[in-house]
This record gives C-alpha cells, structure tokens and sequence, in this order.
C-alpha cells in the first residue's frame, strides 16, 4: 500500500482527489434534497448527515489511518472528540484492525459516547468541551506513543473532508455559493479548496454558533484565538480554538462568516425534520439557520448548504422539538386561576376546544399558594397552530375573565 505524505501547510487540489480514491467503497456519495425555501434561487442540501457514523468525519478519519505507516499502526491511534470524529476514527481503525481510543468531553451526548465504543473504540470521557478533551487526548498519546488523529488540523483530514466539494461540484453542477458548518473549520477548509479550484468565482460561507465563534473572532483578530467558553446546542462545532492550518486556509478561501444563536439553531433542526423529514444535529443544521433566517441572500443563484451530521441524542431531540415549538407558538403552558367548584375547569377546557386547540397536559391544583381558599390553580400544555391561533385563544379566555400566564 502506497502511503502519501503532505507537507503540513501545502494541501493541493490533487490530494483531495487522492482522497477521493482512497475514500472510494469506504464513504458515501451522500445525496441531496432540493429546496424553494429561498425565494428566487434553488437550494440543495448536502445530506452527510446520512454518511457512514451520521456524519462527514469518516472521511477524514479514514484517509489519516490509511496514509499512516506500518511501525505508526501498530502503537493504535487516539484521538479527541466532541462525537462524531470520534465515531469515524474508531470506525476506521476497525477496518484497518487496529486499537484506538477517543477522548471526548463529559458533556457529550450519549449517543455519541454509546456509537463510538460500538464502532470498537476504548472511550475516555474527560472535561466539558471539546478544547478539554484534546489536552487530555494529548496526554495520553506521549505516554502511550498512539498516534493522534487530529480531529481538523492536519492535511490528510482536510483533504478527506474536501472530497466533500468534489461531491457537491460534480452532483450540482454550477453551484454558485456553498454553505458549510464550521468547528475547527476541517470541513470548511477541505471545501473550499476543491470547490474553488474547480470554480474560482464560487463563494463559500461558514457558519458558527454565536456562542462558539473562534474562527469568526480568530479572523476578526487576525491570528487563531481562543474563547473563554463554547457552550452551545451545537456540541460538533463547539471548538474554544480553530487550528493553525483551517485557519490559514479559511483566511484564504472563504468569503464571509456569519453566526446563529441558539434559539436558531433550533429552529432550524424543527424545520429540517418537519419539512424534510431530515434528522440533524445541531452543528448540522447551521447551514439551515442561516438560510431561514435570511443570513445568506444570492438572489438567482444555486446554493448547496451542507447538513453535516445526523448524530443527535432522542432525549435532545425531543427536548428541541418542544422548545422549537414552543417558540413557534405551537406548544405554550397556560396557566390561570379558576373557583374550585364542579363546571369550572369545564369551562375553560370548551374555550380552547371550541378554538380547535388541543390540551395535552393539565394539572389541577388546590394547594397551590398562589390560589385562596375555593380557588385552584390550572397549568395546562395546549398545541396551537401558531402564535396568531395562540393569540385568538388567549384573547378569548381573557373575555370570559380568566386571567392567563404564559
């Protein structure tokens, strides 16, 4: 086998399609959706949320494995990990029959953890971010001699990930502007490296949580810097420090980064189910929020925006599908004073029935502190249809004189 080696800080057009070969049988050429979300110009998605381990990282992963030597293989590799790297190196460690250990942060989800030691890795949990993990990983690896597979800072991960645009180029023909995630910018960097060799005039923008920007503020800077904290919904792309070389090569290559907020994000992974009956994460649904939110604006153009990974926890999942709903006026808890007598809870239950809201949840309360003797308190769970029916609903209860908090 025929291992090649990158110079650290020159990546070519012509590794990535190496990449492409070695990745060949391994990975998937992940499909697309088409979309008329934007009006005006045609949109497609980049489904690695359907690649192999539920994200793109297998791509990277892999090609760093297969490009390490004999006497390299044997020690095992380590790597750190918010997830789905972790997913992909112990994958591709199994192919290749070798040990590996992921380090990934106590706050992973537990999807993650489970997926990653399924795939046959030894899993460390350690720290509270992914910036955590990585020293930890680090430590580990100069008392075992395992190599490091760096999750995004490395030339045969980046040209792994940048088969990703070969992908988009050669499935969407004349994409105008690609739309891509960004943590360590691994993915971003692969990306607009192909892409751009391909067609210089093509525009890629990043995506970063706003509670996670270190590349956002690295650029900013002028120099890689790290942010005090990372917390976000977004656990794939929560990185304090962008790496050296995804930072030279963003600097270089990509057009504009832009941010969104939690609340977001959220709303862009309920869309991405509803609309599409597409599973994201979090980090996956970046490319969305932007999108939704009118962040991205090329009116008559063909956009691709990459949904980067599918890896997220059920229990998380549903907690965002609530809380989207919620701020989409389509889920609210009331709460209101009522007498305590036989008919009165009747009453306001026929108020939201006959506005064709559903109750789904209802808690009578006597003892309630808040309720005088003869009264009771009632907290109710409704589902509307959106915040306009909310609205017409309390104002309706307001009209037979419940007082409503919400």
């Amino acid at each position: 086998m025929k291992v090649i080696k990158l110079n650290f800080n020159e990546i070519t057009f012509e590794d990535i399609k190496r990449a492409g070969d070695v990745l060949s049988g391994v990975s998937k050429k992940t499909d697309f959706i088409y979309s008329n979300i934007c009006d005006g110009c045609d949109v497609y998605l980049k489904l690695e949320n359907l690649q192999r381990t539920g994200s793109f990282k297998i791509r990277g992963a892999y090609n760093k494995i297969y490009n390490l030597n004999a006497e390299e293989r044997v020690k095992g590799v380590i790597a750190s990990s918010a997830g789905n790297h972790a997913q992909g190196v112990a994958l591709a460690a199994s192919i290749f029959g070798i040990r590996s250990i992921v380090v990934m942060p106590e706050t992973a989800p537990l999807s993650k953890i489970s997926a990653a030691k399924n795939y046959g890795a030894e899993v460390i949990l350690y720290g509270n971010v992914y910036d955590d993990a990585y020293a930890r990983a680090v430590d580990i690896k100069q008392k075992t001699g395992a190599q490091f597979i760096h999750p995004f800072d490395d030339p045969h991960i980046i040209s792994g990930q940048g088969t990703v645009g070969l992908e988009i180029m050669a499935q969407i023909p004349g994409t105008d502007v690609i739309i891509v995630p960004i943590g360590g910018g691994g993915l971003i960097s692969g990306i607009a490296l192909a892409a751009k060799k391909i067609k210089p005039g093509i525009k890629i923008i990043g995506v970063e949580s706003a509670a996670a920007a270190s590349m956002k503020k690295s650029l900013q800077i002028g120099r890689p810097t790290s942010l005090k904290s990372a917390a976000t919904i977004a656990d794939g792309i929560a990185v304090k420090t962008p790496g050296e070389l995804t930072y030279q090569i963003t600097s270089r290559y990509v057009d504009e980064i832009i941010t969104v907020d939690e609340d977001e994000i959220i709303m862009a992974v309920l869309f991405l189910l509803e609309k599409f009956k597409v599973v994201s994460e979090g980090a996956g649904a970046v490319s969305m929020a932007a999108l939704i939110n009118g962040k991205v604006d090329f009116p008559g153009k063909k956009i691709v925006a990459v949904i980067s990974g599918g890896n997220i926890d059920i229990s998380v999942l549903g907690r965002v599908v609530d809380k989207g709903l919620a701020k989409a006026g389509r889920k609210t808890e009331l709460s209101t004073i009522i007498l305590d007598k036989p008919g009165s809870l009747q009453d306001i239950i026929k108020i939201i029935s006959d506005q064709g809201a559903n109750i789904v949840e209802i808690y009578y309360n006597r003892i309630s502190l808040e309720a005088e003797l003869g009264y009771a308190r009632v907290n109710m769970v409704i589902e509307t249809q959106n915040s306009e029916h909310l609205e017409q609903i309390i104002k309706k209860l307001h009209e037979k004189c419940f007082k409503i908090q919400y």
